[in-house]
């Protein structure tokens, strides 16, 4: 049985299509992004995975639960971080996590056992009684990750679990969520840092305009896109994208302008990069720099949406509507 799984699961708002029949399988154990520009549909999907929202059609199981038919078992068996801060920075590390785990139904010895344990497994024990105000925003995304875990769910959903975090702590959060997944928990994260899915998925989906564009590990997504990426800064990128169509040259992919200039694709950037010269000169292009890396998953995303990945930013009206979704979804 996998742990998610979704048949033409569709949502429309107003006759808005937000999310467009997705088919998805996450198995048990799989430590699983999810990557789409703004607008894509990646927080409609998890919020109806969550079942935070209803789906306007198609079917969608997590842990083998219908998140329609049985919300409630749905719910007992997942965590959640959301992006926004959610704790009560007014009470101490324990009093967040044991009004959690009293609206859960936990019995106070289980309650008072499983805190100490989520509370060591993200290194804040020492911190267990300070007033959560006094934590650094690293401290508080830790704490926000134990709460998930107080019931000890099958699935735990990752909203952007590190934005706005530095690199370091960035690192550390990373470290907590590969642990957890090697305990047995499933993840389903949602992330705008390409390094992030890269360092920690074991697969992506990239959705865009509320369907999957692409699917498969970050190797093999990488390797789908061809070879090695070459940039180009110039004084005319549309005429030199038209000269580069023509060229007898091993490019891979249809060569696309982007905001950092012309982007090609091709198989051996060090035999590709002379004809470029040759191509500019002959047709009065100036070229200003030229640079090439094999393909990252930023250049796959980048590939398969034609644009760069912007961070969502909703409005506060947007964020509180969610919010009262969330309320309602606890009653």
């Amino acid at each position: 049985m996998a742990a998610i799984e979704t048949a033409a699961l569709t949502k429309k708002f107003n006759g808005f299509v937000a999310v467009d029949g997705i088919n998805l399988k996450i198995k048990k154990g799989e430590l699983f992004a999810l990557l789409g520009p703004n607008g894509a549909g990646k927080t409609t999907t998890i919020s109806m995975l969550s079942t935070l929202l209803k789906p306007t059609s198609g079917k969608a199981l997590v842990n083998g639960h219908d998140v329609v038919k049985e919300a409630a078992k749905v719910r007992q068996s997942i965590g959640i971080v959301f992006q926004d801060p959610s704790l009560d920075d007014q009470l101490t590390a324990m009093e967040n996590l044991d009004i959690h785990g009293r609206l859960y139904h936990m019995a106070g010895n289980e309650r008072r056992k499983r805190i100490r344990e989520v509370l060591e497994m993200v290194d804040l024990a020492d911190r267990a009684d300070s007033i959560v105000k006094t934590f650094s925003g690293g401290m508080r995304r830790r704490l926000e990750i134990a709460r998930g875990l107080m019931h000890s769910p099958e699935v735990l959903f990752l909203d952007e679990p590190t934005l706005g975090l530095d690199p370091q702590t960035r690192r550390h959060i990373w470290d907590y969520i590969k642990k957890l997944n090697r305990e047995g928990v499933t993840v389903l994260l949602t992330t705008h840092y390409m390094e992030e899915a890269d360092a920690l998925a074991d697969r992506v989906v990239i959705i865009d305009r509320g369907r999957i564009v692409a699917e498969g590990t970050p190797s093999s997504l990488k390797d789908s896109i061809g070879g090695d990426v070459i940039k180009i800064s110039c004084s005319k990128p549309e005429e030199l994208k038209k000269a580069m169509e023509k060229c007898e040259c091993d490019i891979t992919s249809e060569p696309r302008i982007t905001e950092e200039g012309l982007v090609i694709n091709v198989k051996k950037a060090e035999e590709v990069i002379p004809k470029i010269f040759d191509i500019s000169a002959k047709n009065s292009i100036e070229v200003k720099s030229i640079t090439y890396k094999e393909p990252s998953l930023e250049d796959v995303f980048l590939h398969y949406t034609g644009r760069a990945y912007r961070e969502e930013e909703g409005s506060e009206k947007d964020r509180l509507k969610m919010r009262m979704r969330v309320m309602r979804g606890r009653r």
